[in-house]
Parts: structure tokens; sequence; C-alpha cells
């Protein structure tokens, strides 16, 4: 598993788990809520005023919570977006047979190829996927979204 691939399930567990506290911070703010009405009806309205304060501090906070996980798993869309791509290109990184695309590119364009690629030397021709590079983007990506995320 990669960086990125990890760095994809801390950032879905993270957002799972924001949207947990905000439904708990929902029902806080609910039982906050019936506090004040009983408080209101008894005539407390010094305990009434403590627990509209709460109640409103709860829908804040449920509020900031539900936003912050909406960022979240909009940053885990794009990993994962990156993911995929990054697999994607992979594999037809394997698959691709420079001589054979060459050919049929070549045939499709009615064009005769004279050179014999198998022949040649083909250490010149660089390395379309430099694997080195796409780990350290990866890398530094990941890096970043550690640094982003809150420490626990």
């Amino acid at each position: 598993m990669s960086n990125l691939e990890k760095t994809l399930f801390q950032l879905k567990f993270t957002a799972k788990s924001l949207n947990r506290q905000a439904k708990k911070a929902q029902k806080d703010e609910n039982s906050e809520k019936s506090r004040l009405k009983k408080a209101l009806q008894q005539g407390n309205t010094d305990g009434a005023r403590i627990y509209a304060s709460n109640a409103i501090r709860k829908k804040s906070e449920a509020l900031n919570l539900l936003r912050l996980s909406s960022r979240i798993d909009a940053v885990a869309s794009r990993v994962e977006t990156a993911v995929t791509m990054r697999q994607g290109m992979d594999n037809a990184m394997q698959t691709m047979n420079l001589e054979r695309l060459m050919r049929q590119t070549a045939e499709e364009a009615n064009i005769e190829l004279q050179h014999d690629l198998s022949s040649k030397d083909l250490d010149s021709v660089p390395d379309l996927a430099p694997r080195e590079k796409v780990r350290e983007e990866d890398d530094k990506l990941a890096e970043r979204l550690r640094a982003l995320r809150p420490a626990t």
C-alpha cells in the first residue's frame, strides 16, 4: 500500500469520525434545548440562559464539524482520483510496448517504418514514467496532507 493509499484511508476515516462527532453535537444540542424548555416552564431564567448558550454552542460545533468533514471528504476524493489515475498509468506503462505502439501507429497512418527498433540501442530513449519522481511527488503530497491534518 503506497503512501497515497494510506493517506486516503486516513482521510476517509477522519471524515467519518467528524460526521459522528457532528451527530453527537446535534444530539447534545437537542438535549440542551429540552433542558431550556424545562427551565423556562419552571421559571428558572438564569438556568434557561445557560442552557440556551450551551445549545447555541453545540449547534455551532456541529456545523463546524460538518464543514470540516466536507472539506476533508473533498480532499479524499481528489486523492482517490490521483490514486486511481496513478494505478491506471502504472498498468498502461507496464503493458505498453513501444515498438508495437509505433508499428500500430505507423500502420494506421499508412507510413512505412524504416528503422528496426529491436536492433537499435534504446538507452538513449528517456524513461516515460520515472518511478522515483512519482514516488517523490506522492511523498510530498502525503506530507502536505499530514501537515494540514489536525494533530490528534
